[in-house]
């Protein structure tokens, strides 16, 4: 079990986490006509870098949303700040 840090709760177990995207991954404008390729491209299409990575995640017990730094070759968390700006 890996410890994940929630920037409003503090550490938590892993489980309590899910995954919300990658940081700059932009979804298609969908007020407007959107074709199959591009959704496809968006939905199936990830950067799976190796190294240092920042991601969006969900913390499920409090329902915030916050971006974590972390190396994705030895799985250590580098940080967690909260992704909405009116947090002190």
């Amino acid at each position: 079990m890996q410890l994940f840090p929630c920037p409003f709760c503090g550490p938590r177990d892993e489980r309590e986490f899910h995954f919300a995207g990658e940081i700059g991954k932009t979804r298609p404008d969908t007020t407007g006509e959107v074709s199959a390729e591009d959704w496809a491209r968006y939905l199936n299409t990830q950067r799976n870098e190796k190294g240092r990575v920042r991601e969006v995640w969900m913390h499920l017990t409090c329902s915030e949303l916050f971006v974590m730094e972390r190396d994705s070759v030895t799985m250590e968390v580098l940080s967690s700040t909260p992704l909405r700006e009116d947090v002190e």
